[in-house]
Parts: C-alpha cells; sequence; structure tokens
C-alpha cells in the first residue's frame, strides 16, 4: 500500500509523528507532502495579537499552492491521509484527491467548535464566529470519507453532532512514543512522596481540582509538582493564594526530560475536568505515564475506559472535579507504591505503541480503499 500525507499538519504534536512512523513500521510506502506552518507553537490558542495572527494566516494560506501542485505531481497511491490540524487542508484537498479518484481519511484529532466554544469557552455559543466555526467542521467531515478520532465515544460525539452516516467515523488510539516515555531507573528520593502533573492548563485537565487536592494534603509528607502554564493558569496560582499547599510549579520542561520527571513521582495525574470534552478523550499525559510505568490517577469516564479499569495494578479511577477524591486516592497510591514493582502496564505496550496505531490505521485505510475502489490515478 502507498498513502499520501498531506497537508500542515503539525509535528510538534506526537499524535503525526505517531501515525507516520507506525505507517512506516507497517510497510506502508509514505509519501510526504507537508509544509510546516505551526512550529514553535504549542498552544493555538495562545496566539494572540493582530499582527501575529495575520502572520500565521498568511503562512498557512501561503503554503496552500505548493502542496497542491505537489500532490497532484505525487505518484499513484491508494489513500490520503490528513493530520491534525487539518480542518482547512481537508477542504482545500477534496477537489484534487476526488480528480485523482483517491479516498481521504481525516485524523481530526479534536472538534475545533467543542475546544473553543464548549470546553475552553473562549467564544460564545451564539456569536457569529462560533457558527462559522460549527459549519466549517461539518463541512470538513463532509470532504473526507472517513472522519478519525481518539476514542469511540469521541467518534461517537462526531457521527451525532454532525450528523454522519454510519462507518462515516472511525477511532484509533492515540498511542505513545516508547523510546521517548521508555522508563527510566529511578533516582533517590528523599523523605516523603512526590505527586506528578504536566500539561497546558486547559479546562479538560481540572488544575483547579489538583490544587484543592494539594490543598486539602496540606500537612501530609506529600509534594506536589505542576509543570506547564496556559488558560487556567492565573486561577490556579489565585487558589494557591487562599490556602497553603506544598506545591511546586516549573513553568516548562523539554519534551524529552518529562520521562525523568515521570521516574522521580511516585504518583503521576491524568486529568479531572468536568467538561464533555474531557470525557471523550483520553490525553497523552494518559500514554505517557502508561509507556513509563508509574502509577496513574485520572479522572472515570468512558473513554478512559475504551483503555484502563480500576482493578488494573497503579490505576485509580475517579469522578471527575472531585478534589477530596483526589488527595483521597493519591494518597491511596503513595501507600500502594512501595508494594508496586516498577515498571507496571507492559501489557498495555502492545496497544499503545507505534505499530500498534500503525496496524489499526493501515487496516482502516484497507477497508476505506476496498469500499471507495479508486481507480489508478
Amino acid at each position: 500500500m502507498r498513502a499520501v500525507i498531506w497537508g500542515t499538519y503539525d509535528l510538534g504534536k506526537p499524535r503525526n509523528r505517531i501515525l507516520l512512523r507506525g505507517l512506516r513500521e507497517a510497510g506502508v510506502d509514505v509519501v510526504e507532502i507537508h509544509r510546516q506552518v505551526w512550529a514553535g507553537i504549542e498552544d493555538k490558542g495562545a496566539v494572540t495579537g493582530l499582527v501575529a495572527r495575520l502572520k500565521l494566516l498568511a503562512r498557512w494560506l501561503g503554503s496552500y499552492p505548493s502542496l497542491v501542485i505537489r500532490y497532484l505531481l505525487a505518484p499513484p497511491h491508494d489513500a490520503v491521509l490528513v493530520g491534525y490540524l487539518g480542518h482547512l487542508d481537508v477542504l482545500v484537498l477534496y477537489p484534487f484527491a476526488r480528480l485523482r479518484g483517491v479516498p481521504i481519511v481525516w485524523d481530526a484529532f479534536l472538534s475545533l467548535y467543542n475546544t473553543v466554544v464548549e470546553d475552553r469557552r473562549m467564544i460564545r455559543s451564539g456569536n457569529p464566529i462560533a457558527w462559522c466555526l460549527f459549519a466549517w467542521e461539518w463541512l470538513s467531515c463532509r470532504a473526507a470519507h472517513v472522519v478519525v478520532l481518539d476514542t469511540r465515544a469521541h467518534a461517537d460525539h462526531f457521527s451525532k453532532r454532525y450528523r454522519l452516516r454510519r462507518g462515516k467515523t472511525a477511532s484509533i488510539l492515540l498511542g505513545v512514543e516508547l523510546d521517548a516515555f521508555a522508563p527510566a531507573s529511578e533516582p533517590s528520593r528523599g523523605e516523603g512522596a512526590t505527586v506528578l502533573f504536566y500539561g497546558q492548563f486547559t479546562p479538560l485537565h481540572g488544575v483547579e481540582t489538583i490544587v484543592r487536592a494539594a490543598q486539602h494534603a496540606y500537612g501530609e509528607p506529600i509534594r506536589w509538582i505542576l509543570i506547564g502554564e496556559g488558560q487556567e493558569a492565573e486561577r490556579a496560582r489565585r487558589i494557591l493564594a487562599e490556602a497553603p499547599a506544598n506545591v511546586e510549579w516549573i513553568t516548562w520542561v523539554d519534551y524529552e526530560q518529562l520521562r525523568l520527571h515521570i521516574a522521580a513521582a511516585d504518583v503521576c495525574l491524568g486529568v479531572f475536568g468536568d467538561t464533555d470534552k474531557a470525557a471523550r478523550v483520553i490525553p497523552n499525559k494518559v500514554y505517557q505515564v502508561l509507556a513509563a510505568g508509574a502509577p496513574l490517577v485520572t479522572r472515570d469516564c468512558p473513554a478512559i475506559r475504551e483503555l484502563l479499569s480500576p482493578d488494573m495494578p497503579g490505576v485509580y479511577l475517579i469522578p471527575p472535579a472531585d478534589p477530596e477524591a483526589l488527595a483521597r486516592e493519591v494518597g491511596r497510591a503513595v501507600a500502594e507504591a512501595a508494594t508496586l514493582s516498577r515498571p507496571l502496564h507492559r501489557d498495555l505496550l502492545v496497544r499503545i505503541a507505534p505499530d500498534a496505531v500503525g496496524s489499526a490505521l493501515v487496516s482502516l485505510l484497507q477497508s476505506t480503499c476496498a469500499v471507495k475502489r479508486p481507480r489508478p490515478a
């Protein structure tokens, strides 16, 4: 099989790198047609200022003429994959893929409308920009032959919200770069225990729940380490100013150093937000902690049950937005950590490794091609 990977997909996101690697490990002949638009932008919602936004827009739109020409000159292929952030890519590509008789598989990764309007609440639902986002996503779903999400819960949400026909959506787990999160040798620890959270501090993450849990556990020999910044950072700082908590806040750590912080922690945290999105997704950090073999506390939801269950050693699932439950389960996880042999979760690696993600994507591409029966281009 030959597949074209096309567009402005963000190689700063592990998802896109994992898909590319997984396809190659599965034996697919991959043709990359790519322009890097998002280099150095970790959080796209954090791009502020008219000038910065106009420059980004110009770079984004200006990438398409060469991408289209390169696609039309590409060798014959069975399918074309559009990665994140592909909402505009898939619309631009649609007429040219149709011309070549090739099906488009779009790895949507997330809903722009849900993220901007409902989860982060950056725009009100009645705002015309919100309507445009909804219409944009509706059209993008119809330009693709298959829309891929990370969980069945997420795929079902897309199907219902955009009234997509049966079989239009599919789910493939995010996966993890195993070499980047291989279990590291544990450094010597001092007295007490360490609890680690890292992320972009969005509503999905539930940082308020984490800092209130740290306040609830104040006085216990537990040090809470937060790594990151983002939308909820200022609120977290205000909450920490209300009452004492044994919290250390680090604003930035290189991606390559995260596994060392995971190794140094007794317990790692997932997400605890009570938004609808938080119930439908399994974030990168969950896969990374599992790959590193550390104990994990995260919120219970339909999505996480697709991968984990509370009876697994080193897995602790709690209700969303419940600081007392988080403090309690962290205490239990710390107490049990000494009895657990790390690395944990080794049986899960076969499901979340890049080759497993690649194999699932290949199966999807093959079934899509069989239905579409594209003519040679």
